[in-house]
């Protein structure tokens, strides 16, 4: 037996120790993986808001461990790897060849969010897979960053369906990473994610490989099996306690960017015999606008809501989750559109589903749901083509966080599907110079009230250095209130505008133009809604507010009725 390997067997049971060890080692690992990506990253998208995620797969494509980054990418990781092994089967696979898959309409999401899983091998056999997913900057598209008016997904990007390729022959100069980079605007910083990407896959296959090393390749396989069923147990333990019932939410999308008639979903959960159904039936038909959600980013959502909501943080995430879990929409909809539909903006109706859910959820446990907030991703792109190339600015901005039955929302955080943060001004001072950030703050009284009033929206304002940059924002909040719940007023709405001179220009939530040198540039974040009733908000809790200029005098004199 090699030097410091475990006496586990196939035959020997784990006892709980060997098990909690094993287990954490492999949630580390997948960690490390998201740690590795957003550090080997190129693009201030990754490298500074974090927009990525990284997992573990055991080799069937199941979700063992994840690293706690974008909720939105995660969950249906299974669904966009089977595309691939569904095509290339897993025992066909060399060392080097990797699967990726971009493409809605085969386990996807958005193009932009590009998922690569490179297989792990320990001693000639594959035990699983790493893998990541990272939004790239520019993958080519009608307009530089992202395409507003986009007719169909072809016109939003480059798209690659499952498929597998091989690091050493495709990539590294090969024929794929030239293909690409000869498809898109920003080459070094595009092509610097993919390869962030490989690297965070190279080191949860490593780290993986050790633990195989020290404990046996068929304990590794077991324990990973073990910590998805421990999953599983616990998450229907939590369901077996909840009243079985059909329980309905709805909420919408303020508009398609067309007509401003609201985009409805509408969420129907059924709890019965330890299982969790939601259908979708009822929302609305796809758009012919970028707001279409591929059905994979619905099921994500709803998983989202589902798992902050009904069970413990210290549950891990992984296929288990899912198991007790039926999603359904219907083909065509919003929520699960027909290609070659544009979906782009897929965020905005994975939202409305989290929302729907969230509300329907609310009758059943209100005391673990959150209010409206700025749940919706807002996304600027302020790009430039200059003598030196394209340079492409692009954001998920942030806002209030609705309130909870236990505690005020945040101030100026990103939503809870996204996650991302928000990125430093010395960033974008170094990597661009067709603009400066020249205002950054939180919005006094943008917030609902009650028991516990929702989190603060903020402003942030771009001067425009140079003519001829391109500007195209994707949002949502401008029309239709973050909501509040059991007596909690709403949230203040999002907005957008452009000051030319003395002329000021309102932007539109699903817009896009070109700036002028001297234009400024303000957008201003939703505030969160608020919880309870505000006649029982502690007075002690409204005097801090007015102290630290959250709210004004006359706004507490307006809300709470009382003179600070």
């Amino acid at each position: 037996m090699p030097e410091g390997k475990s006496e586990i067997t196939t035959e020997t049971a784990l006892n709980p120790v060997d098990y909690a060890v094993i287990s954490q080692g492999l949630i580390a690992a997948a960690r490390e993986m998201g740690a590795k990506l957003i550090r080997s990253a190129y693009s201030t998208i990754v490298r500074e808001a974090a927009d990525a995620s990284a997992a573990l797969l055991d080799r069937e494509g199941n979700v063992v461990a994840q690293a706690e980054l974008i909720p939105m990418q995660l969950g249906p990781m299974a669904d966009t790897f089977r595309a691939c092994a569904e095509l290339y089967p897993v025992d066909e696979l060399q060392e080097g060849d990797f699967y990726i898959n971009n493409d809605p309409f085969s386990g996807g999401q958005h193009l932009q969010d590009v998922f690569i899983y490179s297989p792990i091998f320990v001693g000639g056999e594959i035990i699983g897979f790493a893998g990541t997913v990272a939004h790239h900057l520019d993958l080519g598209g009608g307009n530089p960053g992202l395409t507003t008016e986009a007719a169909d997904v072809h016109a939003e990007g480059f798209l690659f369906p499952p498929s597998k390729y091989n690091l050493y022959r495709d990539w590294r100069g090969g024929p794929l990473e030239r293909l690409v980079s000869a498809n898109i605007r920003v080459p070094a910083q595009t092509i610097g994610d993919f390869n962030a990407q490989f690297a965070a896959n190279a080191i949860g296959g490593e780290r993986v490989a050790q633990l195989c090393e020290k404990y046996g390749l068929k304990t590794i396989q077991s324990v990973m099996n073990q910590l998805m069923d421990y999953s599983e147990r616990r998450f229907r333990a939590a369901l077996s306690e909840l009243p079985e019932g059909t329980y309905y939410g709805e909420d919408a999308i303020d508009d398609d960017g067309i007509t401003e008639e609201p985009l409805v979903v509408k969420a129907a959960l059924t709890i019965e015999k330890g299982e969790i159904t939601v259908d979708f039936e009822g929302t609305c038909a796809q758009v012919t606008r970028n707001l279409n959600c591929p059905y994979t980013s619905t099921i994500s959502a709803t998983l989202s809501a589902i798992k902050s909501v009904l069970t413990s943080p210290d549950i891990p995430f992984n296929e288990g989750v899912k198991r007790p879990i039926t999603i359904s929409a219907p083909k065509g909809s919003l929520l699960n559109p027909n290609y070659p539909a544009p979906v782009r903006a897929r965020m905005e109706a994975g939202y409305r589903c989290f929302n729907a859910v969230m509300k329907a959820l609310a009758q059943i446990v209100p005391d673990r749901v959150i209010s409206g907030g700025n749940d919706t991703t807002t996304v600027t792109a302020i790009s430039h083509l200059g003598d030196e190339g394209y340079r492409v600015y692009l954001e998920v901005f942030g806002g209030g966080y609705g309130a909870s039955a236990h505690k005020d929302g945040c101030d100026a955080v990103d939503a809870p599907l996204s996650n991302c943060a928000n990125t430093p001004i010395e960033a974008t001072d170094m990597d661009f110079s067709h603009f400066r950030i020249i205002g950054y703050g939180l919005l006094p009284d943008s917030c609902g009230h009650g028991k516990y009033r929702g989190g603060l929206g903020f402003y942030r304002s771009y001067e425009i250095l140079k003519d001829g940059v391109n500007f195209a924002i994707y949002a949502d909040r401008f029309r239709l209130s973050p909501y509040g719940l059991f007596g909690g007023s709403d949230g203040q709405v999002a907005r957008c505008e452009i000051k030319r001179g003395d002329e000021v220009i309102q932007v539109k939530s699903k817009d896009g133009m070109d700036l002028k040198k001297g234009d400024i540039l303000t957008l201003y974040t939703a505030g969160g809604a608020g919880y309870g009733k505000a006649d029982e908000r502690d007075p002690e809790a409204i005097r801090h507010d007015v102290k630290h200029g959250y709210l004004s005098r006359e706004m507490v004199e307006k809300a709470y009725g009382v003179a600070v």
